[in-house]
């Protein structure tokens, strides 16, 4: 009987292995990918198969069959909204008109003009500018987070939403379970007790899609009255403060957005809420303008239910687009050959191309994997700069003297493939100015590394550098 249970499993084991096989054949969005997952599903089934149910999925399933569903739900509300955006549809003067067309479809939002974009620098700036939004909201409260910590900072966020919620404020607050996994349910409750509403992203929300644990919601999302929007590379922690003994000094860079923009903020907010409970929220959906000299923006949101590789294509297109320079921040830099290649092109091309890594890790794969392919890019004239002082967190694109983003994308597989994520895209030549002068100041506290620095490490440094990158798509 025994034996007999034995042979039904390993025979259940390996015809589920191949028809998983089948899917990664089908579904799988590199080649690689598939190639490595269906020699071990074929092979290795009984450890493989459950690795490939949680690691495997291509795509956010559930969500892609939210959306189809709420399709003449969402139909009707942008029906009502889109056009109050006419007035302001408008395009920044020279450039390449071709760059933003390509730009507006991956968004499938409009560049729109009346905006008020202001560059905030590092968590004081940020969370002052934040918390004084927040107390000053009359209406709703939108805020989204992938880290929320129970520290002395989680805590005044806490207070300040339930204050406003005892006052009549509508709060929704949504946080990704897996980044805020250490939140107490204290924490939550003392939200719910206020009036707040509160939801878990839930990427693996019903038994359908229990197992798509490894998709993160990674945004970071505020939205007050439909007025002022907040988005950039900021969690919610002390350590985003710098107050952090492992890391110390923390550089970050957030945005905050006045005008037609933060309609754009509040869709993607709207769209994960309904996700995550169901529930499609009544919002103001007339854009707010308040500026004298407007700026151009429009919002890039990201993730695994696009059709597209949204957040891969929209680097590409920058490199691609950049006639005099591309600076990159990230704090994690492991991108696929696609934009690996971009930027090494884009060198040849006499492009000034650097990119801007930290010195101090906090995830040690990552990091690792970063040293397989530098050499490479640096001997094509991609110029490679570590940051000093402390950890870096921003996540920033520069090109030439006309265009800077800032948003949550870092450039590594999981934000480019599994995790939800956002991008202003400012086409405006005094923003660009200001990211310019920004990072300028961040440059000179950085070194550069050389292919000889590389190439001196020892064997054994370079092995593990090769053997992290090829966990690269899992990071």
């Amino acid at each position: 009987m025994t034996a007999w249970l034995l042979g039904f499993l390993l025979l259940t084991s390996h015809i589920l292995g191949a028809m998983s096989a089948v899917m990664a054949l089908m579904s799988s969005r590199t080649s690689q990918g598939a190639i490595a997952w269906i020699l071990c599903l074929l092979t290795f089934p009984y450890v493989a198969l459950p690795l490939y149910w949680v690691f495997g999925r291509p795509r956010f399933y559930g969500y892609v069959s939210a959306r189809e569903e709420r399709d003449s739900t969402m139909r009707r509300v942008l029906m009502r909204f889109r056009p109050k955006l006419s007035p302001w549809l408008s395009r920044p003067l020279g450039g390449n008109p071709t760059h933003l067309d390509a730009i507006e479809r991956l968004a499938m939002m409009p560049v729109t003009t009346g905006n008020r974009a202001k560059l905030l620098i590092n968590g004081e700036h940020t969370f002052d500018a934040l918390f004084h939004a927040i107390d000053a909201a009359e209406d709703y409260i939108l805020i989204q987070f992938f880290i929320v910590r129970n520290d002395e900072l989680g805590v005044r966020l806490k207070q300040k939403l339930m204050r406003r919620a005892e006052r009549g404020v509508r709060v929704c607050f949504l946080y990704d379970e897996i980044g805020s996994r250490k939140l107490p349910d204290g924490y939550l409750n003392d939200l719910l007790e206020s009036g707040c509403e509160v939801s878990a992203f839930n990427s693996s929300r019903g038994w359908r899609h229990r197992f798509q644990i490894n998709f993160r919601n990674h945004r970071k999302i505020t939205v007050i009255d439909g007025r002022f929007g907040f988005v950039g590379g900021l969690n919610v922690g002390n350590e985003y403060l710098g107050h952090s003994e492992r890391y110390g000094a923390w550089r970050d860079t957030h945005l905050k957005l006045e005008g037609p923009s933060v309609m754009g903020l509040q869709e993607a907010f709207w769209e994960d809420w309904h996700w995550a409970t169901g529930e499609v929220l009544s919002l103001e959906w007339q854009p707010q303008i308040s500026c004298d000299e407007c700026q151009h923006v429009v919002i890039v949101p990201s993730g695994p239910a696009d059709r597209r590789e949204t957040a891969s294509l929209l680097v590409q297109q920058a490199i691609h687009s950049s006639v005099s320079r591309i600076w990159i921040t990230s704090p994690y830099f492991v991108p696929d050959q696609g934009v690996q290649d971009a930027l090494k092109i884009a060198a040849l091309r006499g492009v000034d191309v650097r990119v801007m890594i930290p010195e101090r890790p906090d995830h040690l794969l990552v990091f690792l994997s970063a040293f397989s392919f530098l050499s490479e890019m640096i001997r094509s004239g991609v110029r490679v700069f570590r940051y000093q002082p402390g950890f870096l967190h921003q996540k920033v694109m520069l090109m030439d003297s006309h265009t800077a983003t800032i948003g949550t994308v870092n450039l590594d597989n999981r934000s480019f493939r599994l995790n939800f994520e956002i991008t202003a895209f400012v086409p405006d030549h005094q923003f660009a100015s200001e990211v310019e002068a920004m990072l300028e100041e961040d440059f000179r506290h950085c070194r550069e590394i050389s292919c000889e620095e590389l190439d001196a490490r020892p064997m054994w440094r370079k092995l593990v550098s090769r053997a992290a990158y090829l966990l690269a798509p899992i990071q």
